[in-house]
């Protein structure tokens, strides 16, 4: 495969395209666009980070939810991950390392990562929420069914445990944003 992260990205697009997606077109642009972003930056701050396992990893962690829903994501996501690299011909050691990222980035599941790339996934993923916080809104208010109170009250937990799962290297680059983000929701 010649250029295997644009490949990963273009699935992952095509998937999120689909009627029977679980979500709509607009997850790939106000969560796997700005994921991969953060997990791109945080792999800059850890030396020994694989940056295309995070890379690829990032545009996959949320692939299970997408094709199959919400439930158990982090599993069928892994498998949907390996299946699809398998396919392309990608180093087994390295879909073993995605798979990793993929399985542990849920932070409601409280997790154990055993590599810095899965840390960062986690992390990446945790971030991506201070940038899409009007979907936060959306979540509680539609999906949910609170009222605006009510939303407001549960999105400032959700960024509260967000912010407590977060690595302290992660907290460090999100800060201002969580800063702002309490201003806001006092």
């Amino acid at each position: 495969m010649e250029n295997i992260i644009e490949a990963v990205k273009k699935f992952v697009e095509e998937e999120c395209k689909k009627e029977g997606s679980h979500y709509s077109y607009e997850i790939y642009f106000c969560h796997f666009i700005p994921m991969v972003a953060h997990a791109k930056n945080l792999a800059k701050a850890y030396k020994d980070a694989d940056v295309e396992v995070i890379e690829i990893a990032g545009w996959m962690h949320d692939i299970g939810s997408v094709k199959l829903g919400r439930k158990d994501h982090h599993i069928t996501g892994a498998r949907i991950a390996e299946e699809k690299l398998k396919e392309w011909g990608y180093p087994p050691e390295k879909i073993e390392k995605i798979k990793e990222c993929i399985l542990s980035h849920r932070g409601s599941q409280n997790l154990k990562r055993k590599t810095i790339e899965a840390q960062i996934i986690a992390d990446a993923d945790t971030i991506s929420a201070f940038d899409n916080i009007s979907g936060l809104f959306k979540a509680a208010i539609f999906n949910e069914g609170l009222n605006q109170i009510q939303a407001k009250a549960s999105v400032k937990q959700k960024l509260l445990n967000s912010w407590e799962k977060l690595s302290e290297k992660s907290k460090d680059f999100i800060r201002p944003k969580y800063e702002a983000a309490m201003i806001l929701l006092q």
